[in-house]
């Protein structure tokens, strides 16, 4: 069983976010490799594209442009041809760019050497010893007035040099603050709402967790430090762990399938999981979000991002990968997505108050029709209307738990009305199914599935196996 399912991504298209930190120009060379160079053992790469792309704070902006955002991004740039190529690039990605240009300051430019995918060299064009930082007197309260969220993206490159009074001063307006943290010194950070360091970046400054209760231990006291509402810790292969006030630590298996490059990961965590606040979604929400997103864009090369489809057709796979018990409601989109992708799925139903030969003989049976076994059981107060007040003997969790474990089934779901001829129509599974006794014409819901081309069998039933004979059983010993 999962804490909850997310059926839809949340509408991203009002929210407004402003980014403010070190922005920087990804520049790519790419090229073949196939010899080394006679002055000197190294590869010689003869250059057959060069391309631009948005790095550190603008590349977050870009992410949740992606998104759907309407996104503003504030960061130093020189008086240079690398300022005017990044600002190009950022108004292409439909991006407001508020830059503050300064004749001491470089635009931050990042070079890598690419042939065949692989990354041979960066280098860096940068000064930041002589970078002024972004003030709080920069960030007006009209700026922020017209923002929902915000992000402070900072790669201690020295745009957030002033971090401490920026925060104060955003956190008057009343703006959700989420920071992308550096160095080992997070006091700068006191007073926002979230952090969002990696493992190794969370360890520099708390010490080394050897277990995921020293993780929560030392959060805990982090977010105490820093009067923090919540903590959000990325932990690689070991996915993320999600802190907040008075609830219960959230660990999160990370969701890559393959992991290509790492670059700009980070990035999109924060751009995801803010466009989710910003839209009204709870931090737990939000920071599944943020791990779905993660584990797509590591399979990408470079810095990339994660469009609102990818989201959506990765949060669908989860679903489906997912089994034990749920609502009606995530019950209901499971089905759609497994029917949407050519599945075929049955539904039974049934009180299963003791699990016995015959129940199993018969779900092992309904499984083999589809591609997934759907278990609607009864709630408590619906078995004691048909079996008597001594009934049920095992309350509607316990009995969901026990269907839950069988290989054969794949979702449970409590219905509360005499029938589940409701939920079933409501389902439209591809074949209905009952045991053996029971006569297709009789089937609760029967009608609804046929409508819709479905099937209603009944199947075998084993002789001599009741919950009812059971119990009596019991009583006589």
């Amino acid at each position: 069983m999962i804490l909850f399912l997310m059926s839809q991504v949340p509408d991203f298209s009002k929210v407004r976010a402003l980014v403010i930190g070190d922005v920087m120009l990804d520049r790519y060379w790419h090229g073949d490799t196939s010899r080394i160079s006679p002055e000197a053992p190294v590869p010689v790469m003869r250059v057959t594209d060069d391309d631009y792309r948005l790095g550190g704070a603008a590349n977050v902006a870009f992410n949740m442009a992606q998104l759907g955002c309407q996104v503003s991004v504030m960061g130093v740039v020189g008086n240079d041809e690398a300022a005017d190529e990044l600002q190009r690039q950022i108004e292409m990605k439909q991006i407001r760019f508020i830059p503050e240009v300064s004749e001491n300051a470089q635009t931050i430019v990042k070079l890598r050497v690419m042939s065949r995918h692989q990354q041979l060299m960066r280098l860096d064009f940068e000064n930041t010893k002589t970078s002024p930082a972004i003030s709080a007197q920069q960030v007006s309260s009209d700026l922020l007035k017209d923002h929902d969220v915000v992000i402070l993206s900072d790669y201690a490159k020295g745009a957030l040099s002033q971090c401490g009074e920026l925060i104060a001063a955003i956190k008057k307006s009343g703006v959700p603050i989420l920071v992308d943290p550096k160095g080992h010194d997070f006091s700068k950070y006191s007073g926002a709402s979230v952090i969002t360091p990696n493992m190794s970046e969370f360890e520099a400054v708390v010490g080394e967790c050897e277990s995921d209760a020293d993780v929560e231990s030392q959060g805990r006291d982090l977010m105490s430090q820093l009067q923090l509402d919540a903590l959000l810790v990325t932990r690689s292969e070991k996915g993320i762990t999600l802190l907040q006030g008075g609830e219960s630590p959230w660990h999160m298996p990370t969701q890559a399938k393959d992991v290509f490059d790492v670059t700009g990961a980070g990035d999109t965590v924060i751009a995801t999981l803010a466009a989710c606040v910003g839209a009204g979604e709870s931090y737990q929400s939000a920071a599944r979000w943020a791990n779905i997103a993660a584990g797509i864009v590591v399979g990408k090369s470079g810095t990339s991002s994660v469009a609102v489809s990818e989201l959506q057709a990765a949060n669908d796979q989860l679903h489906l990968s997912s089994r034990g018990v749920f609502s009606e409601s995530e019950v209901k989109q499971l089905v759609k997505t497994a029917q949407a992708q050519g599945e075929k799925v049955v539904v039974t139903n049934g009180c299963f108050d003791i699990l016995h030969a015959g129940h199993v003989t018969y779900l092992q049976e309904a499984a083999k029709l589809g591609d997934r076994l759907v278990v609607a059981v009864n709630s408590d107060e619906t078995v004691r209307e048909l079996k008597g007040p001594e009934r049920p003997v095992n309350p509607v969790d316990n009995r969901m738990t026990v269907l839950s474990a069988l290989a054969c089934v794949d979702w449970v779901v409590r219905f509360d009305e005499m029938t589940p001829e409701r939920l079933i129509c409501e389902l439209k599974p591809d074949f209905l199914v009952k045991g053996g006794d029971n006569d297709p014409a009789n089937i609760p819901g029967n009608q609804c599935v046929w409508d819709a081309g479905g099937q209603v069998i009944a199947l075998t039933y084993v002789d001599g196996v009741s919950t009812t004979q059971i119990v009596e059983s019991i009583k006589k010993k």
